[in-house]
């Protein structure tokens, strides 16, 4: 019986310690390789701006192509960079304004808001009050805006930039970096043709009201919509009009248009 006794308690000494040296490992292997995780995170957001932008080029690292940007963090509320008192107020919620965090500050009371239903159009629930935006400059003026942008489809939330060119107004460039959409359906965000077609689009009408949309079915040339509009996903009415919707957030009064608006007006 003692025999027994002793080779269950061995066992369970041995799995005890196999257990640790597991742990031990993992937790190791975790610390080491989370800068190098870090890393591809940073540069995988950069690849995904310079795409939306058209500023990939073959033969260039995503680091040198991206030198020819200018990363500034935007109050939403009043359209203008960050002054000190908004800088105050980051620093006091634990944020560097120098590398800031949008998605996570999305999520904190701190420096967001809920909104409700009438408001949330993108079904995002919480705004954040300060944005990142990626400026071209060239000569000293604006040659590209590149804007982080989200909202929900018809599964997932769809995180992606949206560029425009220094006129504030023109689309140049689009694309998702995230989302859990339908392949083949929905996921046809992906889709190198589909996102061709929202280059040159224009984001507000003749009247100043933010008009750019996803449309079910193809958008007739010969329409006086045509430039404010984009051809639906097909299979996809949902994801067409998560995309829609969160256009509209976007660039409408709580999203970009303050800022959108000074930079028109002053170049900011």
């Amino acid at each position: 019986m003692s025999a027994n006794k002793e080779t269950i308690g061995r066992t369970i000494l041995v799995a005890f310690l196999m257990c640790l040296v597991c742990s031990v490992i993992v937790a190791g292997a975790a610390v080491y390789f989370k800068p190098i995780q870090q890393a591809n995170k940073s540069l995988d957001k950069r690849s995904n701006i310079l795409a939306a932008a058209g500023m990939l080029e073959a033969g260039k690292t995503v680091d040198e192509m991206f030198k020819r940007i200018t990363t500034k963090v935007v109050n939403l509320e009043t359209g203008e960079y960050v002054n000190e008192q908004d800088v105050a107020e980051l620093k006091a919620a634990g944020y560097n304004p120098d590398d800031f965090n949008q998605r996570k500050s999305a999520k904190d009371p701190a420096v967001s808001r809920a909104l409700n239903g009438d408001e949330d159009k993108a079904s995002i629930k919480r705004l954040e009050k300060f944005a990142t935006v990626y400026l071209l400059e060239e000569d000293g003026q604006i040659k590209r805006i590149i804007l982080p942008v989200h909202g929900y489809g018809l599964w997932s939330t769809l995180y992606g930039f949206v560029a425009l060119q220094g006129d504030a107004e023109t689309i140049a460039g689009m694309g998702f970096y995230s989302h859990a959409e339908t392949p083949g359906l929905g996921g046809e965000v992906d889709n190198p043709a589909w996102k061709a077609l929202w280059i040159g689009k224009k984001i507000h009408d003749e009247s100043q009201n933010v008009a750019i949309k996803v449309i079910k079915g193809k958008v007739d040339p010969a329409s006086p919509k045509a430039l404010n509009e984009v051809d639906g996903l097909s299979g996809a009415s949902l994801t067409s009009r998560g995309v829609s919707n969160l256009m509209q957030f976007w660039f409408g009064e709580l999203g970009f248009a303050h800022y959108l608006n000074k930079v028109k007006a002053q170049g900011v």
